[in-house]
Parts: structure tokens; C-alpha cells; sequence
């Protein structure tokens, strides 16, 4: 076996992994870095990103205004001390990647533009045009080349971290172009690897959004952290899930029923006013718009169709020179995707599963309770997402924690010692293991109807809304699709480029995330922001204001527990959106 050593390495090279391996050069440029990705980077799921990044740049914003919106938008669920920390480095990463080169849209007078987002009280999103995480990313792995230490390991799949004395210390990846099993040692590893979007069957989320580097934690006795928090976006194409922004929106867009009613200004969005103003209806939060969803479609106001019940987003009043000028990727993806020009037509969405807010549990460094090990972007969670994140705020997060994760690893990895020899032996069982359970497999049973299977279940009792029973009878399925696993089979033995090798792996980690959405959610006896128990209907701050924890126990079977959420000056209190925090 092969096996090559760094001071850290990353695991994934999407946002938050280019911006980690930035900062760790920045740190210390002596510091040899490895990016580890199952993709060339450039493939990662954040170009797919549209609509902004938020940061408070306006002079009528604030840091402290764009902390309250987040934590009420999160159900008061957020770490604070995170989020203060969050909004204050937001606006100096934007410019610092406006300085890598991103190119963001700009008014008439030059200044920054900024366009209203879900929750947002104040236009504080930036974008490029509705291709933000596209430019973004480019600007950063374009960074990257700049320095010399970085080295990339573009389609390698990481299967194992390596772990002695208490302290992660590498990996063991898979060579996707021949087979070979690679070991790279490290003395710091920063999990960078995106969500698992793929657990449900209908998302935004790209095909290689599998829970890879959750589950790699998880199994390395780190806990995930509020995996029951999985978004819904409102505004998802039908069959193929794919995002319309909610750019779309934030230009003006209206979602409407089946008799072209905008019936969202019959729904309790967390507005103070009793209904939303008609401007601003469409931008309430994610959760509260895929439930009203939900309700209009069991009212029998929804439109069918042949992918199931939609709903119309109405863009064609804003015209054709707007509808170019600010969200041409919105006419493009429906010209091409659903045969529909916006310009002239509505048109059809659905609520689709976008975002986790769960994941790995980090502190507000992206140290996990694993020495060694850190983590940031989607894979991980801080947390200042908390019950619901806010649309834009996800792309601002790759960057501020990445930076922090980088930093803080290119620390540590400076006063370890190299890692330890008895490694290789790990790294010799890892590659039997892979060998014999996987590679070599004949067993009866197929990737596809297995993860089909699991996926139904999770559409089915894990949902915009859950409830016991459901949950229970999904629990019951995973599992046995998970004791089918261990009998899988391929058909396809050989070593290069073994795309049905990768599906079983990135099955395996799939089973595993959904195992904790589960046990987290039947666990949380309470609704709380994307978080809906039809038999719990109500916030229950004295019992559930915590943060829930799944940890792998020696069985294999996920375990809760809870801890307490930080608190820092904004008290629990009624989700709104619209107020000032000062008067709250």
C-alpha cells in the first residue's frame, strides 16, 4: 500500500475545504496541505449555489441585526457566541474574496448590490448575478494554485480516518481512476465534505451529496449534532428537484395556487404583522413556506402534475430584460430542465430537501471532541443554523469557518509530533475490509432497490412534517435495509473507475445519516423549525432548548443525548421576522 504524509489535509475540496486549505497556508506557509476530493473540485456541489451570501454592508444594517435574524430564524436554536462571531468576520470574507477575484454584482454607483432574502430583515444578500457559488468557487480554487504546499487529490474517495492515542491522525482513501488504496497521514484532518441531501429522494442537492464525511466521524466516536433539522426549499423544479432560487423571489417573484392566488398571505410566517405585506410574503423563512405548501396541497389548492402536486412561481412581470440581467440561470435551468421560458410561462415548484442544518459537532474553532479532527461547511455544525437556516447565510458560513477551521488546525498540526507507525496496520485492515466486504462481494442484494428503498421511508416519515408512528415505521425499514446491506453484491469487480463500488460506499454512509435523522427527531418530543411532530405541535423551550447528539454506540446503534444551547444576550423569545432587534 502506498502512503504519503502531510500536516493537514482536507477532506473535500468544495468552499469550505478550498477556503480551510487558504487559511492554513496563511497560518503557517511552511505547512505541507493535502486536499483530499471524490471530485475535481471545481465539480464541488457549491457552484451549484445561486442566490447570495449574506453580510451586513448597508449603513441602515448592523452586525447586530443580522445576529437576531439569524438566531429567530433559527428557532432560537443557534450557539450565539457562534453566531456574533459569524456576522462580524461575514463582511471582511466577502471583500477578501471580492480581492480573489469573485466578481460580485455592483449598483449603478459602484457600491456592493444586496438583494432581500428568506428572513432576512434587511437586503444584506451579495451576489453574482444568480450564479454566486459558481463564482465563488472560483475565485477560491483559483487561490489555492497560488500556493505552492497545497497539493491535490482530486477522485479519491476517503473511506476511513486514522486514529491512535486519541488523536486522528489520516486517512485511507480509494484512487477512483485505478483502485489503489491510498494512505495519507496528517497531524491534523479538516472534514470539509458537504451534506446528505441524498438520503431523501427528492433535493437540490448533487448526486455526490452523500453524508461521506459525517459518517466518517461518526464512526470515529465524534457525535453529530441536530441532525433532525433537515430544510426544505420551497422552490424546487418537479422530478428533477433542481433549485430555482430564491432570487427568483427576492426580484419579485409570486408563488401562487391553483385559482392564481398568492396564498401565502393566509399563513402564519413569523411576520408581526397579522399578514405578511404583499412585497414581502414570499421571503418568509424556508420552513414556514414548505409547510404552507403542505397545507395548500392537502386543501386541495395545489396544481398536479405528473411528478405530483406543484405550485406556480410567477416571475413574468418583471420582464424579460430583468429576468436576464438579474436571474438568467432561472430562465436557463427552465428553458432546459422543465420546457418553460419564465419569461412568458409559470413556473411549476414544489418543496425539495436542500440543507441539514445538523452535522458534525464542532466548537466554534471547527475542533470536533476527536483531537485533530475539525470540520466546516454543511458536513459540520457549529451551530448558527439552529432549527432553520436562513437562506444566503450558508455561503458566508464556508467561508468564516472554514478560515477558522484552517487556522485553528494549521496550529495544532505544528505542535504534533509525525504520526504514529501503527497506522499502517489500520490502513492494512481498512484495505482487506474493502476488499472483502465490498470489492469482492457477491452477495444477492443491489445498491439501487436498497437505496430507493431507504429513501421512500425517509420521504415518508422524516418529511416536512413526522410524527411517531411514521418515524417509527421508517426506523424500521432503514434498519432493514441496513441488515440487507451486509448481503449486497456487485457486479462489477474490477478496480478502475468502479462507479457501482463508490454507490455501495456512499450507500453505506447514507445509512448512517439516516439513522440519525431518525433517532433525532423521535428523540425531540417537540416542533421546532424544520423540525414539524404532528403529535408534538408545539416549541417546548424547558425541555428541548438543546442541542441533540447522536453517537455511534459499540453496536452500531445511534445513541441521544442533548446539551445545552449557548445563550449570549438575545433571550428565547416569539420567532419574527420584520422588528428591529432592539425592539425585541
Amino acid at each position: 500500500m502506498d502512503s504519503v504524509t502531510h500536516d493537514v489535509l482536507l477532506v473535500g475540496g468544495g468552499g469550505a475545504g478550498l477556503r480551510a486549505a487558504i487559511a492554513v497556508s496563511e497560518t503557517n506557509p511552511g505547512l505541507s496541505v493535502a486536499v483530499v476530493s471524490k471530485v475535481y473540485p471545481m465539480r464541488s456541489h457549491t457552484g451549484a449555489a445561486e442566490g447570495g451570501a449574506a453580510g451586513a454592508v448597508r449603513p441602515e444594517d448592523s452586525l447586530e441585526a443580522h445576529a437576531y435574524d439569524t438566531i429567530s430564524g433559527g428557532a432560537w436554536l443557534c450557539d450565539q457566541d457562534a453566531v456574533e462571531a459569524f456576522v462580524e468576520e461575514a463582511p471582511k470574507e466577502l471583500i477578501q474574496l471580492e480581492h480573489w477575484g469573485c466578481p460580485w454584482s455592483r449598483q449603478p454607483d459602484g457600491h456592493i448590490a444586496t438583494r432581500p432574502f428568506g428572513g432576512m430583515k434587511i437586503e444584506r444578500t451579495w451576489y453574482a448575478a444568480d450564479k454566486t457559488g459558481f463564482h465563488m468557487l472560483h475565485a477560491l480554487f483559483q487561490t489555492t494554485l497560488r500556493y505552492p504546499p497545497i497539493t491535490r487529490y482530486d477522485e479519491f474517495f476517503v473511506t476511513r480516518l486514522l486514529v491512535d492515542n486519541g488523536r486522528c491522525q489520516g486517512v485511507v482513501a480509494i484512487e477512483l481512476a485505478s483502485g489503489r488504496v491510498q494512505t495519507l497521514f496528517a497531524k491534523a484532518v479538516i472534514v470539509c465534505s458537504g451534506g446528505g441531501g441524498k438520503v431523501f429522494p427528492f433535493t437540490t442537492n448533487a448526486n455526490i451529496k452523500t453524508g461521506d464525511g459525517m459518517a466518517l466521524a461518526y464512526h470515529a466516536g465524534v457525535p453529530l449534532k441536530d441532525m433532525e433539522f433537515v430544510q426544505y426549499h420551497p422552490t424546487g423544479l418537479p422530478f428533477t428537484g433542481i433549485l430555482i432560487t430564491e432570487a427568483a423571489r427576492a426580484e419579485g417573484g409570486w408563488l401562487l395556487n391553483k385559482d392564481g392566488y398568492r396564498y401565502l398571505q393566509d399563513y402564519d410566517l413569523g411576520t408581526p404583522e397579522p399578514k405578511p405585506v404583499k412585497r414581502s410574503m414570499e421571503l418568509g423563512p424556508r420552513d414556514r413556506l414548505s409547510q404552507a405548501f403542505v397545507k395548500e396541497s392537502q386543501a386541495g389548492r395545489a396544481v398536479s402534475s405528473p411528478y405530483g402536486d406543484v405550485v406556480h412561481l410567477d416571475i413574468r412581470h418583471l420582464g424579460e430584460a430583468e429576468i436576464d440581467k438579474k436571474i438568467p440561470f432561472v430562465r436557463e435551468l427552465c428553458l432546459k430542465y422543465q420546457k418553460v421560458d419564465p419569461v412568458h410561462d409559470m413556473i411549476p415548484v414544489r418543496p425539495v430537501v436542500h440543507y441539514m442544518m445538523g452535522g458534525i459537532d464542532t466548537d466554534i474553532q471547527g475542533a470536533t471532541a476527536l483531537d485533530g479532527l475539525y470540520a466546516a461547511g454543511e458536513v459540520a455544525c457549529v451551530n448558527i443554523n439552529g432549527a432553520n437556516r436562513l437562506g444566503s447565510n450558508s455561503l458566508t458560513e464556508l467561508l468564516v469557518f472554514g478560515a477558522r477551521a484552517g487556522r485553528a488546525a494549521a496550529q495544532f498540526a505544528a505542535a504534533q509530533p509525525a504520526p504514529s507507525a501503527a497506522l499502517i496496520a489500520q490502513a492494512e485492515d481498512e484495505e482487506r475490509r474493502l476488499k472483502t466486504e465490498f470489492l469482492d462481494a457477491s452477495g444477492p442484494e443491489r445498491v439501487a432497490p436498497l437505496r430507493k428503498e431507504m429513501q421512500a421511508a425517509m420521504e415518508a416519515g422524516a418529511g416536512i412534517y413526522r410524527n411517531a408512528e411514521g418515524l417509527n415505521d421508517a426506523v424500521e425499514t432503514v434498519n432493514g435495509v441496513r441488515e440487507r446491506f451486509q448481503r449486497i453484491g456487485l457486479d462489477d469487480h474490477s478496480r478502475t473507475f468502479n462507479t457501482e463500488l463508490v454507490s455501495v460506499l456512499e450507500l453505506s454512509s447514507l445509512l448512517d445519516v439516516a439513522g440519525a435523522v431518525l433517532d433525532s427527531a423521535l428523540a425531540r418530543t417537540e416542533s421546532r423549525g424544520a423540525h414539524q411532530r404532528t403529535d408534538y405541535p408545539d416549541r417546548d423551550d424547558d425541555e428541548f432548548l438543546a442541542h441533540s447528539l447522536v453517537y455511534r454506540s459499540d453496536d452500531g446503534a445511534p445513541r441521544v443525548e442533548f446539551k445545552p444551547v449557548t445563550v449570549t444576550k438575545w433571550p428565547p423569545g416569539e420567532r419574527v421576522y420584520g422588528r428591529k432587534a432592539s425592539d425585541v
